[in-house]
């Protein structure tokens, strides 16, 4: 079985934020972790969801894995550099703030007995567009605006089949 890594240096997110994630999505098949990241709230998640595709595109162009039978096998996530702040208390003391960065390790491995995963990596098609043909089909309705009734009032006016008139509910002052 043939193994991919890729690295993420200097994150600036602490490492336990990071964790928080990276359990999450530890023993996954790649494009179930791709998906569970996409919709997860935490600000770390588009960073290691950057990670993992740049994982899987050195699986793919490096050692020609397909990215159907691809897992994590592990996701390490280290202490990195840190910033320190202070912040100003009561009598002339200051308080230490640590500003930790993470480093993320992502390693990918082939699985033979994997299931094909119902998610895929290039699935981008846009709901709720119709295509040009579907558009062809559907001829637009012109839409008529309502009639003032015929004996003029401000406050009726008549329907585009001019069966019942509907009472407007704002109306404005004509100076």
């Amino acid at each position: 079985m043939a193994e991919t890594q890729a690295k993420l240096n200097n994150l600036r997110i602490a490492p336990r934020k990071v964790r928080l994630v990276t359990d999450l999505i530890k023993g996954m098949s790649a494009a179930e972790a791709r998906a569970e990241l996409i919709f997860s709230k935490k600000r770390s998640a588009p960073a290691i969801l950057k990670l993992l595709q740049s994982a899987v595109a050195n699986a793919k162009n490096n050692q020609k894995l397909e990215e159907n039978k691809l897992y994590i096998k592990s996701i390490r996530v280290d202490k990195g550099p840190m910033l320190k702040r202070a912040l100003p208390r009561a009598r002339g003391m200051a308080t230490p703030i640590h500003k930790i960065w993470s480093h993320v390790i992502i390693v990918l491995e082939t699985n033979e007995d994997l299931k094909p995963s119902r998610f895929t990596f290039h699935t981008r098609k846009k709901i709720g567009r119709k295509t040009k043909e579907e558009k062809k089909e559907t001829p637009k309705e012109k839409q008529e605006k309502p009639k003032l009734s015929e004996e003029g009032k401000k406050d009726e006016i008549v329907t585009k089949k001019g069966e019942t008139p509907v009472k407007k509910f704002f109306q404005r002052k004509v100076i």
